[in-house]
């Protein structure tokens, strides 16, 4: 009797124990729904949102980055040091790194990623040399685990550069499969790719920063603003970014079963100006931009709450004096009427659109369904139709309205755009410097010019803030944009996820932060 309990005790532990096991053996799954910003990961060099890819799907990571008050931290880098005029940078490795194939991460690796990323830029648009001058020289010291740059003229924010996702510190040697399979040091890796439908990430073994929350991560591409909730909600994903249709928002936020998280924003949404064609034309912009009603567009119900309206191409929350900026163009859709007329823009043959230099005027307006950029380029749409400027839409994908702003295929280009991607505006406001690669829209201003230069030069924040005021006024004077407005970002997602937070940079998305529910 005593043998067949203590048989019956062990046959009954033993299934204890198999049926336990699983808890510890499951797999530990997160599915992501995201908008599919770019196909590929990353060739940084190639292309902005490729290189932005693979940050916030956790496979690279830079020297260093941001926190959320756009402060910059050590990542990949330990500490550093600069010389009096901050041409000289001195850069501690941070040492135990790997990349996810075991490789070491040495301050020659550092360097090597740094100098491919240059070296293939100018085939790409990421434009590296704004944050990594081509003229810069990178020596490594791989006994100090040191790199040491030395810039052709000061760089007062190399730091800030140096955490732009294009200049993420990748092994470049070993990678093979720069569109998909990119080797990095962040805590995911890819383990297989559909195109057009999404990922499959895994833990990356060699990570050096603690736990990696998840064995894999499904990401999959939703474009529709509305699928991403529907898709959350319905138990398909467990988190998604962005939503950005209000009633979508608002029902997740009334639901307990979910869980928003909001990040003031630092993006401003503005369509650009081509002015190497019809929009040369100074008076027919100006009209424009009085044309459209920006401040009700950003109340409507389509917009409400996840835009603030605003006329400058900086954000009202960054102290660079929005609050001192004058607007010459406030909606007024009669003057703009009349200042067309005036200068002899008018509709001679009563078809209802108005013609320049004898031909009617026909904007190409090129837009993406993101941060609903389609749904300010269709108000736009309205108004100018009323004002008598007829638009051709040319709605596609990112990439599509990407390619169109870099060769020049567009009158009006609708982007939503990180203000102070490498912790200030240096580099976003040379979007309309006359000698930057990044001028996409032909501005040419000497005034423009010459504050930017002067900007370049500066290192007082008070100073370079007062700049950066006069540089706004002069494009708002020159109405070189259509802004929507300041947008901010989320992150949702259900109760299998136990935390998850979006980012002031919008780079950081799967993080280890984000962990499942207890």
């Amino acid at each position: 009797m005593k043998k067949r309990m203590m048989a019956l005790f062990l046959t009954l532990s033993m299934l204890l124990a198999l049926a336990a096991a699983p808890a510890y053996a499951e797999e530990k799954t997160l599915t992501f729904g995201c908008q599919m910003y770019s196909d590929g990961l990353v060739n940084p060099a190639a292309q902005t949102n490729c290189a932005w890819n693979c940050m916030r799907y956790g496979i690279s990571e830079s020297l260093f980055k941001f926190n959320d008050n756009m402060e910059i931290e050590p990542w990949l880098a330990e500490s550093w040091e600069a010389n009096e005029d901050s041409t000289v940078w001195t850069i501690k490795i941070r040492e135990g790194v790997k990349f996810s194939n075991g490789t070491d991460m040495t301050a020659s690796k550092v360097k090597e990623s740094l100098d491919s990323v240059r070296e293939q830029g100018p085939n790409g648009s990421s434009n590296p040399q704004n944050y990594l001058p081509f003229e810069a020289e990178v020596v490594a010291d791989d006994a100090a685990s040191t790199i040491t740059i030395t810039l052709p003229k000061p760089d007062y924010n190399l730091t800030g550069n140096l955490a732009y996702p294009v200049m993420a510190i990748i092994d470049v040697a070993e990678t093979t499969d720069f569109d998909h399979e990119v080797i990095g040091t962040g805590p995911y890796m890819v383990q297989d790719h559909a195109d057009l439908v999404g990922y499959t990430m895994v833990k990356n073994p060699n990570y050096w920063n603690g736990e990696v929350p998840y064995d894999k991560v499904e990401i999959i591409f939703m474009g529709d603003a509305s699928a991403k909730a529907n898709a959350l909600m319905a138990g398909q994903v467990d988190l998604v970014e962005n939503i950005t249709n209000v009633a979508d928002l608002q029902r997740l936020q009334a639901d307990d079963n979910y869980t928003v998280d909001i990040a003031s924003g630092v993006r401003c949404g503005f369509s650009w100006m081509n002015m190497k064609g019809i929009l040369a034309n100074d008076t027919l912009r100006k009209a424009i931009v009085m044309a459209i009603d920006n401040d009700t567009i950003c109340e409507s119900n389509t917009i409400g709450g996840l835009y603030t309206a605003g006329f400058s191409v900086l954000p009202s929350t960054l102290a660079y004096g929005y609050d001192k900026l004058n607007n010459p163009y406030a909606y007024d859709p009669d003057a703009a009427a009349a200042m067309l007329d005036e200068a002899g823009i008018v509709d001679s043959d009563g078809d209802g659109v108005r013609e320049l230099d004898g031909q009617p005027i026909m904007l190409r307006y090129s837009s993406y369904e993101n941060r609903l950029l389609n749904d300010f380029s269709d108000a736009h749409t309205l108004y100018l139709m009323e004002l008598g400027i007829g638009i051709t839409p040319a709605y596609g994908s990112s990439d599509d309205c990407w390619n169109d702003l870099v060769t020049g295929n567009y009158d009006l280009d609708n982007n939503n755009w990180t203000t102070v991607g490498n912790g200030d505006p240096t580099e976003y406001m040379a979007n309309w410097y006359g000698k930057s690669g990044s001028n996409y829209c032909g501005y040419q201003s000497d005034a423009y010019d010459a504050l930017y230069e002067q900007f370049l030069e500066t290192a007082d924040p008070a100073a370079r803030a007062d700049l950066l005021q006069q540089m706004q006024q002069v494009l708002v004077d020159d109405a070189v944009v259509i802004v929507d407005g300041y947008y901010n970002s989320s992150m949702a997602f259900s109760k299998n996820v136990g935390y998850a937070h979006i980012h002031t940079a919008d780079y950081y998305w799967l993080t280890t932060e984000i962990v499942p529910a207890a």
